[in-house]
């Protein structure tokens, strides 16, 4: 087994040279990640390694047709788990379909809509994006 990783972060421990057979230093990017598959020809990615930026490469990559192409393996988490872990929507049905108690909620799509839904449920809540980029972007009322 050999292991390639790619991070773009030099500072961090992920470079040390004993952790991976080759290191690339390089954008996390779906235009530089299939350059260096075209390259390396990995059987196999990781998909958790890397936190979010992982598996959001990874289910880039899976779109854009690369790890078909080069007939590469998701290992660690697999497509299906990764949308379904990204799409509160999805994943809240399918925790209602195995009888999984969530608290209330409610998904709006425009202000009248998130005020209904406030309304609803009452204070307090949470207001949150479905995609957030920062913690910045979650709001408790």
């Amino acid at each position: 087994i050999e292991i390639v990783l790619v991070n773009n972060n030099p500072a961090t421990i992920m470079t040390d040279p004993d952790i991976a057979d080759q290191i690339y230093l390089e954008p996390l990017t779906p235009e530089f990640l299939t350059r260096i598959i075209e390259r390396e020809r990995p059987d196999a990615i990781l998909t958790t390694m890397g936190g979010q930026t992982g598996l959001n490469l990874t289910l880039k990559l899976h779109e854009l047709g690369v790890l078909d192409k080069f007939s590469i393996e998701p290992i660690g988490a697999g497509i299906d788990a990764i949308r379904l872990a990204e799409d509160r929507k999805l994943f809240k049905e399918r925790m209602d379909q195995i009888n999984l108690d969530l608290p209330d909620s409610g998904y709006a799509h425009d202000l009248e809509q998130a005020k209904e839904i406030g309304r609803r449920l009452g204070l307090p809540i949470i207001i949150r994006p479905s995609f957030p980029l920062t913690a910045f972007e979650i709001q408790l009322f």
